[in-house]
């Protein structure tokens, strides 16, 4: 099967949203022009990729199997175009560096305004995108560090023949509005406190994790599931519901919103994980050590009541 890689593209941003409608959004083309190209895909492979369900398109057995695919391929024609950039890079000083979401909220602008004021000559190219997202493009050569998040409440990661090394990060936090009965609370709230609380849970590509309820509640009430950090806190902030942040974002909440530690004897905890496949060159080197510093600061400012 001879594709464009577009039309591959167009395959994978259908799964990852779940409908024509947000996948032309997120690709800058019309929903007929997607169309178009996923009906030329399903020429080309001679099988039916996509059907309607009730909520929407949904892959069939093919589809599936051909978006797997075209994740291996798509990291490799891109992977490919950065070693080309980099031969043109002045001192071979460009790094690719992945993080998923709360890290991109104060970690990384923070660790990246420290390396361009101690090495001007490096050049850092972040991907936001989730954990599992970043192994893959990690081990397809797409990046050269990756931030992780592992622990409970996360699946077992493969990481054969990953390299990792843990950053501080804090403890998971209670993200509630100003106004909220326990937002004056000095000491951490008992995880009884939460059992009936209103949450505001995160929304990804399907098998992505997600912050939302306090992790050990059994039952959780979940009253809306949103993709955008923002529009989250700002669901909390009006008071409609609670949501879960790491201590690497508690700096970064909007007015109307504070951090609280809970105490949760069940709750083990999170790690932040610094992965890479292999020697890290000088430019790389520089970026892992601002991060460790900026992790360690951001660690330390973060938890407690805000």
């Amino acid at each position: 099967m001879d594709v464009h890689p577009q039309l591959l593209r167009a395959l994978r941003a259908v799964l990852e949203t779940g409908s024509l409608t947000a996948a032309s959004e997120r690709l800058g083309f019309t929903q007929s022009a997607l169309s178009k190209q996923i009906g030329t895909l399903e020429a080309a492979a001679g099988v039916q990729l996509l059907r309607r369900g009730p909520r929407g398109v949904e892959p069939t057995e093919a589809g599936h199997r051909l978006a797997a695919r075209a994740a291996s391929i798509l990291d490799q024609y891109d992977a490919a175009q950065r070693e080309l950039d980099d031969l043109a890079a002045p001192l071979g000083g460009r790094v690719a560096l992945g993080g998923f979401p709360t890290t991109a909220m104060r970690l990384v602008p923070r660790a990246i305004a420290r390396v361009r004021a101690e090495h001007p000559s490096v050049a850092i190219d972040f991907q936001e995108s989730s954990t599992p997202v970043q192994i893959r493009r990690l081990r397809a050569g797409r990046l050269d560090l990756a931030l992780l998040s592992s622990g409970e409440g996360l699946p077992e990661w493969d990481l054969t023949g990953v390299e990792v090394e843990p950053l501080p990060s804090g403890p998971l936090l209670l993200a509630v509005a100003r106004q909220h009965r326990l937002a004056r609370a000095s000491e951490p709230v008992p995880v009884t406190e939460l059992a009936g609380e209103d949450w505001i849970a995160g929304r990804g590509a399907r098998g992505e994790p997600q912050f939302g309820a306090w992790p050990t509640l059994a039952r959780p009430r979940v009253v809306a599931e949103l993709a955008d950090w923002s529009t989250r806190l700002g669901f909390v902030a009006a008071g409609i519901g609670v949501t879960t942040v790491p201590a690497l974002a508690a700096g970064a909440l909007p007015e109307g919103v504070v951090s609280l530690e809970v105490d949760d004897p069940e709750w083990t905890g999170r790690r932040l994980l610094l992965a890479r496949i292999g020697a890290l060159g000088g430019p790389a080197n520089a970026v892992r050590a601002a991060l460790a510093k900026e992790a360690r600061a951001v660690a330390e400012r973060g938890s407690g009541p805000r």
